[in-house]
């Protein structure tokens, strides 16, 4: 498996060991409130990372643990993983935090860097991202790192909105990002 970093996180496959922190934050109401499964148990968090596993072995993708660079707490998870939409496989974009990391922009972060190792090292042509319309914070994510237009579907008799973007939307996205900061490098 791989590992990720960013100025602010490390990412690593989850573990055995990520069981509390992950459980505890899978059971906050507040964090879960937009999730399409839940609240989660115990039970339901091992069989959570029982699944990522199955990920890591099939696809060599899936949640990352997200860890703080300064102390390595656990964060929350961000990471790409397949999800079935419409009948067929989709490499979907999550990410989830703990509620003391909210607003910090650590979210954005961390799927910034997953996006970019699925396009760049993994080769995936299209990536997705499900979105409750009521999630503000989340969409906000998702539109930070350069998802745009979506379209509307149920998922679990839920609305959502479904973000995708094109390997080749992402390399023109990092191309111009790549150019201005050469122009004002140069205008410095």
């Amino acid at each position: 498996m791989f590992e990720l970093e960013t100025p602010r996180l490390r990412l690593r496959p989850l573990a055995t060991a990520d069981v509390p922190a992950l459980a505890d934050m899978l059971a906050d109401p507040e964090v879960m409130r937009h999730s399409l499964h839940g609240v989660c148990d115990e039970s339901a968090t091992r069989l959570f990372l029982d699944w990522c596993f199955d990920c890591y072995i099939q696809y060599r993708t899936g949640p990352l643990a997200m860890l703080s660079s300064e102390n390595d707490e656990f964060v929350g998870f961000c990471g790409v993983s397949p999800e079935q939409v419409k009948g067929s496989t989709e490499w979907n974009l999550g990410y989830r935090l703990a509620r003391p990391f909210w607003g910090l922009g650590l979210a954005t972060e961390a799927a910034a860097a997953a996006l970019d190792h699925a396009f760049e090292e993994r080769r995936f042509d299209s990536i997705i991202v499900l979105v409750e319309p009521d999630h503000a914070a989340s969409l906000r994510v998702a539109e930070k790192i350069g998802f745009g237009r979506f379209e509307m579907l149920s998922l679990n008799q839920q609305p959502v909105r479904l973000y995708r973007m094109r390997r080749s939307q992402w390399q023109q996205k990092c191309l111009a990002a790549r150019a201005e900061a050469e122009m004002s490098a140069v205008s410095k």
